[in-house]
């Protein structure tokens, strides 16, 4: 047995890892895993093998003995450690799958343990998407328990590295997987991985999947939510190259500027796929949210808040979109209003910075609505508007809004106060020292407003403000108010919370070398081109008022910060030029301040009073004594050289700082010209805007009287169509009349014979009465037989009494004009029928007239009624 074991360690390592005796392989394993650990660098020699050939991990990993295996895994734990990037670059192929089916369900707990700090080590060595993206197909393995353990690493994973390094967004699209699952250890896992998942996304999460689980499940996840809800999760692992870059901040000493900053709120906005609601717009949306009929038009607009009522939005041109939202804000109808307020709301939220270049459609107008007073329609606006303020800035909407507080209507005013406070308690950017003006000063003047909860709100706004920039920056704008007014802004002040920082106050570092600063405590000050000359002019002038001993101990002190940059060599030639012209020689009072001997005058002075640290112009200037008697001398000197070059010199820097403050007027200028030009353009803009919705709502009126008057002329069209019909019935009526009375006139003789004699014969009634007159009979008888028309009924001349024997016998006949039907032979009948004489009966005389007398009455109340039914239908 010692003879085996000697030769099993004469074998080279990568043999006796994959050697058939486990305890040679345990014992393989622990050799390679001291190596690691003695390895120096990344690079050895003992961590190529393993690099040329990474396939052994596999076997190594998944080794079928439970202790080999345990030593597998701590050798390849150390392999990583030790190995750096490229050992996990290699080996993570390779050792995934068989560290999730081998590892993570080993029985023995320091496995599973070291497993999982495996797969942590591979997400630190590069990055956590290529680990995530091969551990979820195992969320779906058929051993309960594999996809228990998998559940369990990923929940470790994101406790570790947290959501910002690892992304939750495929892990999330598994859960409704894992609730579902048959296996109660499978669920349990899902609740903690969805518990971790919600420290650090918070009710972002629940859109996602939320509403695929059943209720059951979802009630005791809201009460595992309940219970962590008020916890700050921080990432406890760093990868490599946040470790590299935390480093690096904390060798520039920025480690501390990092440490103090807030993680901020969880969003969860990119955790959601962009939706496309384009597509989903119904083609007959257009017209219908153009229709005159109000419900119309709210349907279409319920219609759209359907599709945009989506986490996120795909980005694409909504101009059209925007500006029918727009035009619904001023309809009549505040259920419109308030639905498309909703919809602005939903659009600003899915589309979040891509809504910034719309917001000069929909803002104003949306504003403009706060003038309504009932609390819907004002929660509905101030959503909207809120939602388009999140997706742009403070300073986008500060010009509009300070224009609304200007606003004669009251009810504006006050809701864009409120809208202003929400935007200050909102903003992460502090405004600048100009937009604190503005709304100081607009705002101040709110604070004396006739209603009681505008004051209030503009106290708010104050007091929001001076949280933001302070007590000592708002104090300039505080001055002019009274006591009362100046408790009420403090106590906002001590409520507020925003979430802006703080301006840093700004640094005076720069200030103390010119100004503040003693000259000679420093003496490698160096001077700048001539944008710095004109400081030294402003520190000599106060100096020309101090005394000649406070003069005479400052020269060589304030020298180096009056001087110009001098050639490299430290010597003046002869010719008699002068190094670089101080700008302290504007001031006559400090000329002695400024030495410039020339060798002609102080040669020794130029080597024995030099600048030891390098000065400005590497040559003396002054001697650094203290007594009066060595000032005078330079004094002297410097009153006896000065050369007309000198002077040109100073004049040609004179005419560069007039130049140079001419240009700086002239810029400023132009920027205020180019401000005020930008600001004629957005004044056009808006009233191009205003008179374009002017146009479309004319062309809207316009369509709508044209729609009217079609109405109008197809009702007028008809009714020509009836009257015309009418006519028709008339001019059928008077020629059936016309037919009916030409060819009955025998029959009706006839008739009013037998009906006026009693139906017996003519010839007997007129011999029986008496009447030997037929003649008379006769023309009775022509006379009806003469054709008459109908005006000759209605006329003048018609004579009632000659014809009166005529017409009595027509006592059942109706009009002809007014009942159209059968002729007057038929009508007449029944009453023939009623007169006729039975055989055997004698008829009376008296009988018979007295029957005549009573056809005849009725024959003219007949005829009157035919003349009043004529006239009547004349008329109309």
């Amino acid at each position: 047995m010692a003879d085996q074991e000697e030769d099993y360690s004469s074998l080279p390592l990568t043999d006796r890892a994959t050697h058939k005796v486990w305890k040679v392989r345990k014992q393989a394993y622990e050799d390679i895993t001291k190596e690691f650990e003695k390895s120096g660098s990344e690079s050895d020699a003992c961590f190529r093998p393993w690099l040329n050939d990474p396939s052994i991990w596999k076997g190594i990993v998944a080794d079928s003995n439970v202790a080999a295996q345990q030593e597998g895994i701590n050798c390849l734990h150390a392999f990583l450690q030790f190995g750096g990037s490229n050992a996990g670059l290699r080996s993570r192929p390779h050792t995934i799958a068989p560290l999730v089916e081998k590892g993570l369900v080993s029985s023995k707990a320091s496995t599973k343990l070291k497993s999982v700090d495996v797969l942590l080590l591979h997400i630190e060595l590069d990055t956590p998407s290529p680990v995530v993206d091969e551990l979820l197909p195992f969320l779906s393995h058929k051993m309960p328990k594999v996809v228990a353990a998998t559940t369990n690493a990923l929940c470790t994973i994101y406790r570790e590295f947290g959501t910002k390094t690892v992304d939750p967004k495929p892990v999330l699209k598994q859960l409704p997987k894992l609730f579902a699952h048959g296996d109660k250890n499978v669920r349990a896992e899902a609740a903690n991985l969805t518990i971790e998942l919600y420290k650090w996304l918070k009710d972002g999460i629940k859109p996602i999947f939320f509403n695929e689980l059943k209720p059951v499940q979802q009630k005791e996840l809201d009460e595992a939510f309940e219970k962590v809800k008020g916890d700050t999760p921080k990432q406890s692992r760093l990868l490599r190259s946040q470790q590299a870059a935390l480093a690096e901040l904390s060798d520039a000493g920025n480690g501390d500027e990092g440490e103090g900053e807030g993680e901020g709120e969880p969003d969860a906005f990119d955790l959601f796929e962009p939706v496309d609601i384009s597509s989903k717009i119904p083609k007959d949306f257009w017209d219908q949210v153009n229709s005159t009929k109000w419900k119309d038009r709210k349907e279409s607009l319920d219609v759209l808040h359907g599709i945009v009522n989506v986490p996120r939005i795909r980005e694409e041109d909504f101009s059209e979109v925007v500006r029918i939202l727009a035009k619904s804000m001023k309809d009549a109808n505040i259920t419109v209003v308030i639905v498309a307020a909703n919809c602005v709301e939903c659009l600003a939220k899915g589309l979040r910075g891509s809504f910034a270049k719309y917001r000069t459609l929909i803002f104003l107008p949306t504003a403009e609505r706060l003038k309504e007073k009932k609390q819907t329609v004002a929660d509905a606006l101030a959503a909207a508007l809120d939602s388009i303020f999140n997706s742009t800035s403070l300073s986008d909407i500060l010009e509009d809004t300070l224009e609304l507080l200007r606003n004669k209507n009251p009810q504006v005013k006050l809701e864009s106060l409120k809208f202003l406070n929400r935007c200050l308690r909102e903003t992460r950017v502090a405004p600048s020292k100009a937009e604190v003006k503005l709304i100081c000063d607009t705002v101040a003047k709110l604070l004396a407003d006739t209603l009681e909860a505008t004051r209030t709100a503009a106290a708010e706004a104050m007091g929001t403000l001076m949280k933001i920039m302070g007590e000592r920056a708002m104090n300039p704008y505080l001055d002019g108010l009274d006591e009362i007014r100046k408790s009420k802004i403090k106590e906002f002040f001590d409520t507020a919370q925003v979430k802006a920082k703080d301006k840093p106050p700004v640094q005076p570092a720069s200030v103390p070398p010119t100004s503040t600063a003693r000259p000679g405590v420093k003496k490698k000050v160096v001077a700048k081109a001539p944008g710095a000359q004109a400081q030294p002019t402003r520190s000599a002038a106060p100096a020309a008022g101090r005394g000649p001993a406070e003069e005479t101990s400052s020269p060589a002190k304030k020298a180096p910060t009056t001087m110009k940059p001098a050639p490299s060599k430290p010597q003046i030639s002869k010719s008699g030029k002068k190094p670089q012209v101080q700008p302290g020689l504007a001031s006559p009072t400090r000329a002695g301040t400024q030495i410039d001997d020339g060798p002609a005058y102080n040669p020794p002075a130029a080597t024995k009073f030099g600048l030891g640290r390098g000065g400005l112009t590497s040559r003396t200037l002054q001697a650094p004594q203290t007594n009066g008697k060595s000032s005078e001398t330079p004094r002297m000197l410097e009153s006896s050289s000065s050369s007309p070059a000198e002077k040109a010199e100073l004049e040609r820097l004179r005419l560069e700082k007039e130049s140079w403050l001419s240009e700086t007027v002239g810029y400023r200028a132009e920027k205020e010209k180019l401000l005020q030009e930008l600001s004629d353009v957005r004044l056009q803009n808006a009233q191009l805007i205003e008179e374009h919705t002017h146009h479309v709502l004319n062309m809207k009126t316009k369509e709508t009287q044209l729609l009217r008057l079609r109405s109008d002329i197809q009702t007028a069209e008809e009714n020509i169509e009836k009257k015309q019909r009418e006519i028709d019935r008339l001019k059928r009526e008077l020629a059936r009349f016309s037919r009916a009375s030409s060819p009955a006139n025998a029959e009706l003789a006839d008739t009013i014979a037998q009906d006026a004699f009693g139906a017996f014969p003519r010839e007997r009634t007129a011999s029986a009465s008496g009447i030997s007159a037929p003649s008379e009979h006769n023309q009775r008888i022509s006379a009806i037989s003469r054709p008459r028309n109908r005006s000759s009924l209605a006329g003048p001349s018609y004579n009632l009494e000659d014809n009166i024997g005529v017409y009595s016998a027509r006592d059942g006949i109706r009009s002809p004009i007014s009942e159209s039907g059968s002729s007057g032979r038929e009508r007449m009948q029944p009453h023939r029928n009623d007169t006729e004489a039975r055989p055997g009966d004698v008829a009376d005389p008296n009988e018979n007239w007295k029957r005549a007398a009573q056809v005849t009455s009725q024959l003219k109340m007949r005829i009157e009624q035919m003349k009043a039914r004529q006239h009547m239908r004349g008329v109309s």
